[in-house]
């Protein structure tokens, strides 16, 4: 048996320090996404405290992709976890609605709300997020304020555990979701000063399953896919090794079309994580 590397012994001091920070917590409901980040925050609940000890809580509401709600509810349950399932309104919310560079402040607020209210109901005193070093290390994370203002519990930020040590120490224990690509929330893809609306959380959400689809009958693959609404044109981004070949297909124009974008211009280029964010007007 070949014995550990010292890389893999890193990643076992540093999951090893995810779990001693969580028995510190003690009991608690995880905001949980079914991301990688939220993702490892409940696994590691379990495997410090015990599944009866972790509450998983998904904020359900327009904003969620299409599809990450059973992937986050089969993990819940493959680890024995209750997952509740509340409805959130983040477009009550004006400044949600407005779409100005604050957006996700608002977005948290109205979830973060909603998940200690239920979360305080069925006993938990603490909340957490998946929130990672990475997070709190970027300019353009303004929904990190509304749980620091909440007291919510950043247990992968303590540690110090960035986006590649969650990665490992996710492979580590053989969760499903170690590779998974980012999917942040759909608002994201609508240029900001646009209003959000659920009609554009929709059609966004329709043209992304609708580009998948297309792509997947090409024979083309992306791990990363997004659909931006700029308002006046679409810009469809998927991994860059792809991209010449995807813009060749008719089909590709033609799925965000039917998604809702009627005859808007489409543009498909490379992935870029936080583009909107540099492209501000």
């Amino acid at each position: 048996m070949n014995s550990p590397t010292e890389g893999e012994h890193a990643v076992e001091a540093k999951a090893a320090a995810l779990l001693s920070t969580v028995r510190e917590i003690g009991p608690f409901a995880v905001a949980y996404s079914g991301g990688t980040d939220s993702a490892l925050v409940l696994a590691a609940g379990v495997r410090a405290l015990g599944a009866g000890r972790v509450l998983a809580v998904t904020a359900v509401s327009e904003s969620l992709a299409a599809g990450e709600l059973a992937a986050a509810h089969a993990l819940a349950d493959a680890l024995g976890v209750a997952h509740l399932t509340p409805r959130t309104d983040e477009l009550s919310r004006p400044g949600y609605r407005a779409n100005g560079p604050d957006r996700c402040y608002f977005c948290k607020s109205e979830v973060l709300d909603v998940i200690t209210a239920l979360a305080h109901a069925h006993g938990f005193a603490q909340v957490a997020t998946g929130t990672n070093a990475d997070d709190a290390a970027d300019p353009f994370r303004p929904g990190i304020r509304a749980g620091q203002e909440r007291g919510i519990r950043t247990p992968l930020r303590d540690c110090g555990l960035t986006k590649t040590d969650v990665r490992a120490v996710s492979r580590l224990w053989s969760l499903p979701t170690w590779d998974k690509p980012a999917t942040p929330c759909l608002a994201s893809r609508i240029r900001y000063g646009i209003p959000v609306t659920g009609h554009r959380l929709a059609r966004v959400d329709r043209a992304e399953a609708a580009v998948r689809a297309s792509l997947d009958s090409a024979g083309l693959r992306s791990g990363q896919l997004r659909v931006r609404d700029l308002g006046d044109t679409v810009r469809i981004e998927l991994d860059i090794e792809i991209v010449q070949a995807a813009a060749r297909l008719p089909s590709l124009v033609d799925a965000v079309a039917r998604a809702g974008f009627g005859a808007a211009p489409v543009v498909v280029d490379g992935f870029a994580s936080g583009r909107l964010n540099h492209e501000q007007r």
